[in-house]
């Protein structure tokens, strides 16, 4: 092992670049000669968007990029603690990337072995780098999951991956990433579909572990507004280069770079609401001036038309206990509300307060136990699979996931035009193919997107191509659950634009529900607040916000990041 030198940066990357073969000939460069240090004892924050290089710079730092297809070229170098990392034989290589480097990946529950204990998956870190017996490692293993604040640990330690949050599973994995002390911690992306509460807390955990055990922190994210929470340093990358790099104040508050003013800008904040939000090309293309705009009114002043009135809402699920016995779970109980037409409902709350549950059971996707949704004064949950299918199209819903929800065997226009089938919408396939293709246009989509398949298309395109499918029905109810939460800063701002627009063209009437209290902020004339199946609050958006009454209202706001408010 080398000696420590104070002064020295724990690690140094010169010249980083990475090629990817696109076929036998051809290879398309993502990381393009990029350079930078991160210090001892700091976190440094490399921020972007997809297709940025952010990710990949970090693979190559861990030796995990695909041998086949990728390709670092020879004068690069990667040079951890006076050692060069792309010199080392694999075995070298796999043992200092397992006990001094380590890494959180973005999805835990990917990560994670799903048929394995996390105990087991902890225990078998600790054998296989620090040499500790089985004994050792469960009882090293309960003293992780302890230090990273999983509750009860001595049971938990024998939980799946399944039987966790998705802040437990975050936590499992900073657990096995510090088991060995790494003197440098990669988070890849660690909060990115985290409630805001809970991804507060995993940041202040990572930073108070590295304060703990004083070691460095790369922070991968593509949202500027964590990086004031966490970092020393910031890194800006796009299309595999470095646009900007200094100290956080000097990110924050006098940016040099147009890019990273765009990246600043592009996030809604809690004091403003203008009519558009501004985008990535408005700032490049206007030299980094932000034009003036007027300020978007929000909230409702009770005299408008109601659209869907749900009364005392329940669902109940049940889980088996012995042999004839069953337990219930009540994840919604009691929620009232009332949605009127051309407006947006926000819905917030943290995971398993029920949001998703009310817009799932709206849909019908799950059977209501209780309770009215009462839709131009009939209730749509008592009605038959018949009566309903009329309704059907007047409610749609657009998912979280766009790479989940759409069809990996069919073509955008085969996509859009399936609905249409269903629900006679058009007199023949001419008409509907014309119809498929002004919804294109619509959503800003180009017409050759109509014989593609979805996975030729970015996240933010594929949310795009899913709103399309809700509008092919005519809709007057769309349910937004997390639509814009796993998206870049920019595409999200995208997504809202073109939502705002659809509202205003078609006087559509959202339930949006998300986690983001910032994007809420901006979207929703009324903000409904969840916990624990209930409703604990519920009032127009300013009101909400500038008065919260309740204290689980005020736990979430004061959880918002403070980068925001720069």
């Amino acid at each position: 092992m080398s000696q420590e030198n104070p002064n020295q940066a724990l690690l140094k990357v010169e010249n980083l670049r990475v090629s990817f073969r696109v076929n036998k000939k051809d290879s398309v460069e993502t990381v393009k000669g990029i350079s930078f240090e991160i210090p001892r004892n700091s976190t440094v924050a490399l921020v972007g968007e997809s297709g940025s290089g952010k990710s990949v710079s970090s693979l190559a730092v861990m030796g995990l990029l695909p041998p086949d297809t990728s390709s670092i070229a020879a004068d690069s170098k990667i040079i951890f603690e006076g050692r060069s990392l792309l010199e080392l034989s694999i075995a070298e290589r796999r043992d200092l990337c397992g006990k001094e480097i380590s890494m959180i990946f973005q999805e835990p529950m990917t990560s994670l072995n799903p048929v394995f204990t996390v105990g087991f998956q902890i225990a078998e870190v600790l054998r296989l780098h620090m040499g500790m017996d089985a004994k050792q490692a469960r009882q090293r293993s309960i003293e992780l999951l302890e230090e990273v604040g999983i509750p009860d640990p001595k049971n938990k330690i024998d939980a799946y991956p399944s039987q966790m949050s998705g802040g437990q599973q975050q936590r499992v994995m900073i657990a096995m990433a510090i088991a060995c002390e790494p003197k440098l911690l990669i988070a890849d992306e660690p909060t990115t579909a985290l409630d805001v509460t809970i991804q507060k807390q995993i940041i202040d955990l990572i930073d108070a572990l590295r304060i703990k055990h004083k070691m460095s922190v790369l922070f991968i994210t593509h949202d500027l507004a964590l990086v004031g929470e966490i970092a020393d340093h910031v890194i800006v990358m796009r299309n595999g280069e470095i646009r900007e790099a200094g100290t956080v104040e000097q990110i924050f508050e006098s940016p040099k770079d147009t890019y990273t003013q765009a990246l600043l800008h592009c996030r809604p904040t809690l004091d403003t609401r203008p009519w558009r939000l501004p985008v990535i090309a408005d700032f490049m293309n206007n030299n980094g001036a932000l034009v003036d705009q007027k300020q978007r009114p929000r909230g409702l002043n009770g005299s408008e038309e109601i659209v869907l009135e749900v009364k005392d809402l329940g669902k109940s699920f049940y889980s088996r206990v012995g042999f004839f016995g069953k337990k219930e779970f009540k994840a919604v109980e009691g929620v009232s509300f009332k949605l009127a037409r051309g407006k947006t409902l926000g819905v917030v709350g943290e995971s398993g307060s029920g949001k998703t549950t009310v817009g799932l059971t709206l849909m019908r996707l799950h059977q209501a136990t209780s309770g009215q949704a009462l839709f131009e004064g009939k209730d749509i949950l008592a009605m038959s699979n018949k009566e309903f299918h009329h309704y059907k199209r007047r409610i749609q819903i657009i998912f979280q996931n766009p790479y989940a929800s759409l069809n990996p065997r069919f073509t955008v226009g085969q996509i859009l035009m399936e609905p249409m089938h269903i629900h006679n919408i058009g007199a023949n396939d001419s008409e509907r193919s014309a119809m498929a293709y002004q919804l294109l246009e619509k959503v800003g989509l180009p017409t050759v997107a109509f014989h593609r398949y979805p996975h030729e298309f970015s996240g933010g395109q594929r949310q795009r191509i899913a709103i399309a499918r809700c509008l092919t029905m005519k809709p007057e109810v769309l349910v937004c659950d997390e639509s814009v939460s796993a998206l870049d800063v920019s595409v999200q701002a995208q997504v809202l634009n073109l939502l705002q627009d659809l509202q205003e063209e078609f006087g559509l009437s959202y339930i949006f529900i998300s986690h983001d209290l910032a994007v809420v902020k901006y979207i929703a004339d009324q903000v409904m607040v969840m916990n624990k199946g209930k409703v604990v609050e519920l009032a127009n958006s300013d009101d909400l916000y500038l008065n919260p009454t309740q204290a689980y209202t005020k736990t979430l706001l004061n959880a918002i990041p403070k980068g925001l408010q720069h």
